[in-house]
This record gives C-alpha cells, sequence and structure tokens, in this order.
C-alpha cells in the first residue's frame, strides 16, 4: 500500500508540474526528499512522462492528426511543406533534434550529477529570471501561423536545457517562444505539441533501459503513477492554456525563485540532502 500511495503522489506530482512552468524533474527530486523516500531516479522519471505525453495528445488529438496527416500526405506525393500543418509538423520534428543529441551526449550527467538538490536549485532560480526577462522584454504578438524554421529550432534548442533538473521543459520552451516574439498562448500550445516526441522518444528509451530489472510490484507502480501523471496533466495543460490568455508568467517565477531558496534553507538546517 505505502509504494501505491507513492505511486499516485509521484504521478499526480509529474502530471501537474510537467506542464507548468516549474519543472517536474525537480519537484519529482524534491518531493521524495522531503517525504523521506529514495529518489525514484531519472528512468522512474522520463517513464511516468509517458502519461503526460498522452494527456497532451489527447487534449491536443485533432490538431496532431491533422499535422502528421498533412506530412504523410505530402510525403506520398514527393512534396514536404504545403500548408501551415505540414509546416507545423517538420517543424515539430526540427525541434525534437536538438533534444535527442543533448540526451544521448550527456546522459551519465542527466540520471547523475544533475540530479543533486544544488543544481535543481541553481536551475529553479536562474531559468525563473530568463522567463522573467522573456515576460519584460519579448513583444509577444505572434501566433502559430507566423511560426518560421529559425523560430522553431530556437525554441527546440531551449528544448534541449529542459535536460538540466529544475529547466523545465515548460519552462524553457515557453520563454524561447516569448523571446521569438510569441504570444503566451502561443509559445505554451507549440511547447505542448513539441513535447509529444521529445517525452516518447525519452520514455521509451528509458523503458528499454530498465526492462531487464522489472519487478511485479515496481511494474505497478510504474503503471499507476503514469495513470495518474496523465489524468493530472490533462487538468494542468487546461488550465494552463486558459491562465495565459490573460495572465502573465510572472507567478510561476516567484514560485520558483522563493521554492529555490526554501531548498537551501532546508539544506543548510540538515532536514534535506542535497
Amino acid at each position: 500500500m505505502n509504494e501505491i500511495i507513492k505511486a499516485i503522489v509521484l504521478g499526480i506530482v509529474q502530471g501537474l508540474t510537467e506542464f507548468l512552468p516549474i519543472s517536474s524533474t525537480a519537484h519529482l527530486r524534491i518531493v521524495p526528499a522531503l517525504f523521506g523516500w529514495n529518489d525514484p531516479g531519472a528512468a522512474y522519471t522520463a517513464v511516468i512522462q509517458l502519461g503526460t505525453m498522452l494527456a497532451v495528445i489527447i487534449y491536443f488529438i485533432k490538431d496532431l492528426v491533422t499535422i502528421y496527416k498533412s506530412v504523410l500526405i505530402n510525403l506520398f506525393k514527393g512534396k514536404f511543406i504545403t500548408d501551415l500543418n505540414s509546416q507545423l509538423g517538420w517543424y515539430i520534428i526540427l525541434g525534437t533534434i536538438p533534444v535527442g543529441i543533448a540526451g544521448l551526449l550527456f546522459e551519465d550527467l542527466i540520471e547523475n550529477e544533475f540530479r543533486s538538490l544544488y543544481v535543481i536549485i541553481f536551475s529553479l532560480i536562474f531559468f525563473a529570471l530568463l522567463l522573467a526577462l522573456a515576460e519584460k522584454f519579448s513583444k509577444r504578438k505572434l501566433d502559430i501561423s507566423q511560426m518560421t524554421l529559425s523560430k522553431a529550432f530556437i525554441v527546440g534548442i531551449a528544448q534541449a536545457f529542459a535536460l538540466i533538473p529544475g529547466a523545465s521543459r515548460s519552462g524553457v520552451t515557453i520563454t524561447g517562444g516569448l523571446f521569438v516574439g510569441f504570444n503566451r498562448e502561443t509559445a505554451a500550445r507549440f511547447s505542448f505539441l513539441l513535447s509529444v516526441p521529445a517525452i516518447f522518444l525519452s520514455g521509451v528509451y528509458e523503458f528499454y533501459k530498465i526492462f531487464p530489472e522489472l519487478t511485479q510490484e515496481f511494474t505497478l507502480s510504474l503503471f499507476i503513477a503514469t495513470l495518474f501523471s496523465f489524468l493530472s496533466g490533462i487538468l494542468a495543460i487546461e488550465f494552463l492554456l486558459k491562465y495565459l490568455r490573460t495572465h502573465t508568467t510572472f507567478v510561476f517565477v516567484w514560485y520558483r525563485i522563493i521554492l529555490g531558496i526554501l531548498l537551501l534553507i532546508l539544506i543548510n538546517f540538515n532536514f534535506i540532502k542535497p
């Protein structure tokens, strides 16, 4: 029962924090530390992200079907880009390349040294400040129809920094989207669409790595956590898209900075181990 409760908590945390720009990886490292649980590890984190990937697919099913259908139809015709949907499809693929390369190059660091709470604290605060700069200085006038190759690639490069725990995948991609001029809702929408191949590749790769070590209890824990990450992920997507239509991201900026400072205090007084 203890492991099931842990799985439910971690799944809800993953789903809510994957799409809010506050870092799911950081919270999946912080919450177990606060409860005195073992770090679930990078592999566990990556696998239960498949639940949030499914949440994106369900929420944006019409958009995704239209996009990838357009790409395939054009390929069969010997063409690449003929409309906005085929354009977005290739831009999503292009934007996934940087995170894929970075993930392979820095795999050991990501799964070990980067999971230190000191790294997470730095990332929470540093990338929060970048998001604040994007809010202050970006024009925020462009919508999804004004996506270009260079803009998609810049957001894709930003996504690669999400491999650093505490950076937040949605946070850095929304930051990148704001810096290239997109309005908040468009930056968040492209961030969510861009997450599908990145989360899928990461989750499947990590599942393949841990498959030989799976026990019945661990498999059940993964399934429950993935299920609850899906359910809470749907709610987080709906909330953030509506929220960003009329609000800035500064509430998340302040949350990240306060959380980073609080973690430093907790470590300093030995309430949690880094």
